[in-house]
């Protein structure tokens, strides 16, 4: 038994590791550990108080996997509803779909009665505001939002350096590893914009045979590279967590064009032993881990590589 669980998602790591030590399912563990994450209004990059779109419009992504049937559901651009990842579970559990977006996964959401809320809280709203004033000419505020939105992407980054969606990966007693991620995206991201959370295989992939893997930050580049499949398909052909990792990190060298930052690694293989790298990490990147070995869960660093 296993949790792996990046530090934005700390809120929940207790949650979701008491359930794993009583004997629960692991996505099921994770899924109550993210709502946790998704209803702490202090943490700002996922659920309520998460930082809003560059209209002021909160919009959550967030995906789950089963590593025993690879089966998986996800959700993207959703507003108004309190917990995507149960959203994405439901997806999984009553759909023959993977994913669904926007106002489709809203009108899903509504009619399985997912509880709804208001995400906007006011002190994500003032910092939103704040921003407009930056940004935005004079002209452009008075015709606000009929502006040209895309003319601001290049201000769309994140208020909170390092600060990224929420991943869990987790293996429990029956040997069944699962993935979940829950996500507001960037502040200020151009309305529809999706990472890589809710797409499987970039933001994250669970193979009870072999492993996981969650990706955060730049999700453009996982995206790009199917981050999170790639790590697991690497230890399918036989290398180490480690060596996946680190094999990893040379395909992200290649890319030498479109939007490159920072990303974080975070993977575990079928045997418990795990690895978690920062990618070009402008500051230190902290983790969560839980084993049935202790006696609770345990904060570490991830490794930098250049």
């Amino acid at each position: 038994m296993i949790l792996i669980a990046n530090h934005e998602g700390r809120a929940g790591v207790k949650t979701a590791a008491h359930l794993l030590k009583n004997g629960n399912d692991s996505l099921k563990s994770i899924i109550e550990g993210i709502k946790v994450v998704e209803a702490d209004e202090t943490i700002r990059t996922v659920g309520r108080g998460g930082w809003p779109n560059i209209l002021g419009e909160v919009e959550l992504d967030s995906a789950v996997m089963d590593g025993n049937t690879l089966q998986s559901g996800a959700v993207g651009s959703v507003r108004g509803f309190a917990h995507p990842v149960e959203i994405a579970y439901e997806v999984m559990q009553r759909l023959q779909y993977e994913i669904l977006v926007g106002t489709g996964a809203e009108r899903f959401a509504s009619d399985i009665g997912a509880k709804r809320v208001e995400n906007l809280v006011e002190n994500s709203k003032l910092g939103w505001q704040r921003h407009l004033d930056l940004v935005l000419s004079e002209p452009e505020k008075h015709n606000f939002p009929n502006v040209k939105l895309f003319a601001l992407k290049s201000e769309a980054v994140d208020p909170e350096k390092c600060h990224d969606t929420t991943v869990y990966l987790a293996k429990d007693l029956s040997c069944k590893i699962s993935t979940a991620t829950s996500t507001s995206g960037w502040a200020w991201k151009h309305p529809g914009r999706l990472g890589d959370s809710p797409i499987i295989g970039a933001g994250s992939y669970a193979d009870s045979r072999y492993g996981a893997c969650a990706c955060t930050h730049t999700g453009e580049m996982a995206i790009r590279l199917s981050v999170s499949r790639s790590v697991v398909l690497y230890m399918k052909m036989g290398m180490s967590v480690e060596e996946a990792v680190y094999e990893i990190v040379k395909d992200l060298r290649y890319l030498k064009t479109g939007y490159l930052s920072e990303l974080t690694i975070h993977a575990m293989d079928a045997n418990d032993n795990y690895k978690v790298v920062s990618y070009r990490g402008s500051e230190p990147v902290f983790y969560w881990v839980y084993k049935d070995t202790l006696d609770a869960p345990i904060k570490e660093q991830a490794e930098y590589i250049e």
